[in-house]
């Protein structure tokens, strides 16, 4: 009986070792890289921190204990019942010198400024998860692929979760990346993954990279936490400001609602547009990322024109039902110094002033 339990948990090791030793599991920091991070004023007794106490769940929750809930939980409502309307563009054809933001669901962005093409956090795969059964997106929002996507100037990489970073996807875009920006410590993925050291721009908080001669892209603070599996905090997450002398633009990456959004609002003095975490949020975690009115407040702060709600419409990770972020932004909205956008995944959101109406889509949805 001991022998077979021997070999029972033997094989499970095994197994488990095989399966963690998958490429897309990528690979933590080391070497040279690792000594730029413990030389971070944001990293500390090995790992990164935020800028004011963040407990990643309250008191009494642990990730297993979420897990196994989630299993046996009541799903309704927490998915679309059919598909999400879509707008496909040829971005390849677009015209580059035309400023644009195209949200291509959840926090991915395809987006033109000042002739330079910026791709945020893409997923083109079916999933956000380590396992193709987990984390499925919603029907209808799978319309791009690596394929579609032009010469990529800059991709941007806000933190190494899942549903921002995803293996199948940053490996097929390589050979149109012309350069990778990420928080400290991202880089080491890709490094596993194939992509030349050259291509990879690893930035501390408040920092910045020049992209040609009229980009410049600002790493800011968000209030998170990184990991791909049980490891946490090895690599940094971050924010992110797009900054031309026509236009400043925001994305605020995942986060929760913290004193850094003053203090961004403050150096940069007003945006163009923000695009700010307002989804998946939930009473177990409810300081690492926005609710609605969150979001909303924190688009006031940054003096923002126009505010794009992030974290929505793509996968289901909390317990609100999965039109409830864009409900509830909309009654937040109401009467506030700036404009709530709402298109459509795939719909250009034109930065030259052109007049444009979006829908409250998700109304159609059955």
């Amino acid at each position: 009986m001991l022998l077979k339990i021997f070999i029972a948990v033997s094989c499970l090791l095994l197994g488990g070792c095989i399966i963690l030793g998958q490429a897309k599991f990528g690979k933590h920091p080391e070497g040279e890289l690792l000594s730029r991070i413990q030389a971070s004023p944001n990293y500390k007794e090995g790992e990164f921190h935020n800028t004011v106490p963040t407990a990643t769940l309250v008191e009494g929750q642990s990730s297993l204990k979420i897990i196994w809930k989630s299993i046996f939980a009541d799903t309704t409502g927490l998915r679309p019942p059919g598909p999400l309307p879509t707008v496909k563009l040829d971005l390849v054809s677009l015209n580059p010198t035309k400023d644009t933001v195209i949200w291509l669901g959840h926090s991915s962005y395809f987006i033109q400024l000042a002739g330079k093409r910026i791709l945020v956090d893409p997923i083109f795969s079916d999933h956000g998860a380590p396992f193709s059964f987990l984390n499925k997106t919603f029907l209808g929002t799978d319309l791009y692929t690596a394929a579609d996507m032009p010469e990529i100037d800059v991709l941007v990489i806000s933190h190494d979760h899942w549903d921002h970073l995803d293996y199948s996807t940053a490996t097929a875009l390589m050979p149109k990346v012309k350069v990778v920006l990420s928080p400290l410590g991202v880089g080491a993925h890709f490094e596993r993954w194939g992509y030349p050291r050259e291509k990879l721009h690893e930035i501390d908080w408040n920092a910045a990279l020049r992209v040609g001669n009229e980009l410049t892209v600002h790493v800011v603070p968000a209030r998170h936490y990184s990991g791909r599996l049980f490891v946490r905090n090895k690599t940094l997450w971050a924010g992110f400001v797009l900054e031309t002398p026509e236009r400043r633009i925001f994305l605020s990456g995942d986060t929760g609602y913290g004193p850094h959004i003053a203090e961004i609002a403050h150096r940069f003095g007003g945006f163009d547009l923000v695009a700010i975490d307002g989804g998946q949020y939930d009473p177990r975690w409810p300081l690492i990322h926005m609710t609605p009115e969150e979001a909303v407040l924190a688009a006031q702060e940054l003096k923002a024109e126009t505010l794009l709600l992030a974290h929505v419409g793509r996968f289901s990770i909390s317990t609100h039902s999965w039109d409830e972020p864009f409900v509830r932004a909309v009654k937040a909205s109401k009467e506030k110094p700036f404009r709530l956008l709402t298109p459509k995944i795939g719909e250009p959101v034109w930065l030259d002033g052109t007049e444009q109406h979006f829908t409250h889509w998700w109304k159609e949805v059955k």
